[in-house]
């Protein structure tokens, strides 16, 4: 099968190899070079970098509009079976996907979670599973017909890193079982259900905070959620810390809790509103290197009673 791949992000890479393997690529399309780090140089996309490293036959298109009207002709020229999209970044034109067979991977169990962070926000939002699905292009964002799904169960104590990249993993097993079931004329479209439709926002660098007042449980999902990017962080003792990794604890006590006061220093327990507490496992202190809370407080043991501030303020 002859397909052009439209995919900017690195979610989309294990796809893109598994689909190179098993068909052919006629032309993989993707975002243009943009400014990137303190020096502002101009850097490519994940998959602009891996294409031209692994695929230097194929054409590397990096329009600023896909739907651009020359921009469509070179593409629909190329003569593709299927267009797959893996978080390319751009709409495409109804003119562009006009009598081609056209598929997204999307990173949730939709209708759930539609929108720019679904990871994320199923982590934020406390799922117990979630998921990859394919569906096909709408002109409303992720509302296409559900081609194919898959599920796993998302841990208390999985990071939105680890979850995209299982999820990104678990990517070419159901294009390829969906382009293999498209070709065989066996597919069984489904329609979304819009009433249970949820919006997953994009990500802000003003999301990383939690707030002891709130249960433990609504910590550990903040932290885990916006773990790697943006990150939580959280004052101790004047100085900023990220927190990577927590869990939650019952609370041994029925005491009125004391929001944020770090009742085990060397066990890294945190008070929190509700029946738990929050055990620190892995911070990062500014500057420093991501560690365990055990290597931390040998070198950072705070004098009497210490409480740890966060809150959307911090």
């Amino acid at each position: 099968m002859r397909i052009v791949y439209f995919g900017s992000g690195a979610f989309g890479l294990p796809t893109l190899r598994a689909l190179a393997a098993s068909h052919t690529i006629a032309a993989i399309v993707t975002q243009p070079d943009r400014p990137a780090g303190r020096g502002h140089k101009l850097s490519q996309t994940p998959v602009a970098q891996w294409a031209a490293e692994h695929l230097p036959e194929v054409p590397i298109l990096k329009p600023e509009k896909a739907s651009a009207p020359d921009v469509v002709n070179d593409i629909r020229s190329r003569g593709a079976d299927a267009f797959v999209v893996i978080a390319f970044g751009q709409k495409l034109s109804p003119a562009l996907l006009d009598g081609v067979f056209a598929i997204n991977l999307h990173a949730s169990l939709l209708p759930r979670w539609r929108g720019a962070a679904p990871i994320n926000a199923a982590i934020l939002a406390g799922d117990s599973q979630t998921g990859n699905s394919v569906i096909t292009l709408a002109e409303r964002i992720d509302a296409g017909l559900i081609l194919g799904q898959s599920r796993w169960a998302i841990e208390p104590a999985t990071t939105a890193g680890e979850l995209h990249d299982l999820l990104a993993e678990d990517g070419p097993a159901l294009v390829s079982d969906v382009l293999r079931r498209h070709a065989e004329g066996r597919l069984r479209p489904v329609v979304q259900d819009e009433s249970l439709v949820t919006i997953a926002p994009k990500m802000s660098k003003r999301d990383a905070w939690i707030d002891f007042h709130q249960p433990a449980s609504i910590a550990r999902q903040r932290t885990h959620a916006y773990n790697p990017w943006p990150g939580v962080t959280v004052m101790l003792e004047g100085q900023p810390l990220k927190l990577l990794r927590v869990q939650c604890e019952p609370r041994d006590s029925q005491q009125p809790s004391q929001p944020g006061l770090l009742v085990d220093v060397d066990g890294g327990l945190v008070e929190c509103a509700g029946p738990d507490r929050l055990r620190l496992v892995e911070v990062q202190p500014a500057g420093g290197r991501a560690m365990p809370w055990s290597a931390f407080i040998r070198g950072h043991r705070p004098g009497g009673d210490a409480f740890l501030t966060g809150g959307p303020g911090a």
